[in-house]
């Protein structure tokens, strides 16, 4: 992602972890010094879709991240915690970090109210959507509620090679 085009998404000074954490992302970093960019929903950062910067310092952080410490600690929410805890109270971490608007990339099929509601439900034009907690839930399909997006991926696709 072009710094400037991060620049201009970028959430500052905004609470690592919702709703009030007393942590906030820098109000001063430029895109070009970022490493880790995240979004977070109505129940913390979101660790299932972001985008880490090739590199030295991407190597450091998944270690960390995926360090048997943090994976043996019982977080109540395993990697979520984790990352959670290392955004926070790691500043080397937290120097690298940049939120963005959840939805752009990380859109949700369907409206889950705890989560964020309608305003995180995908929209035509977003750039990733994520069928969130499907798997956990045996009340839904997770290929049928992904049915849209294959179709949809794939007639652009079909146009795509047909030009």
């Amino acid at each position: 992602m072009a710094p400037h085009r991060l620049e201009s998404l970028m959430l500052k000074d905004k609470p690592v972890v919702p709703p009030d954490s007393v942590i906030h992302t820098f109000s001063h970093i430029k895109g070009d010094k970022v490493d880790l960019v995240l979004t977070q929903d109505g129940e913390g950062l979101c660790q299932e879709s972001f985008i880490l910067r090739q590199g030295e310092w991407a190597k450091f952080f998944l270690d960390i991240w995926f360090d048997p410490l943090y994976r043996s600690y019982n977080f109540q929410k395993a990697e979520g915690h984790a990352l959670e805890h290392i955004v926070q109270w790691h500043p080397t971490i937290l120097t690298k970090l940049s939120l963005v608007p959840q939805r752009t990339l990380n859109s949700y099929t369907v409206n889950i109210q705890s989560r964020g509601g309608d305003e995180v439900t995908y929209k035509d034009g977003d750039f990733v959507v994520r069928a969130v907690g499907c798997e956990l839930d045996k009340g839904r399909n997770c290929e049928k509620e992904m049915d849209p997006w294959f179709h949809q991926w794939k007639r652009d696709r079909l146009a795509e090679l047909n030009r």
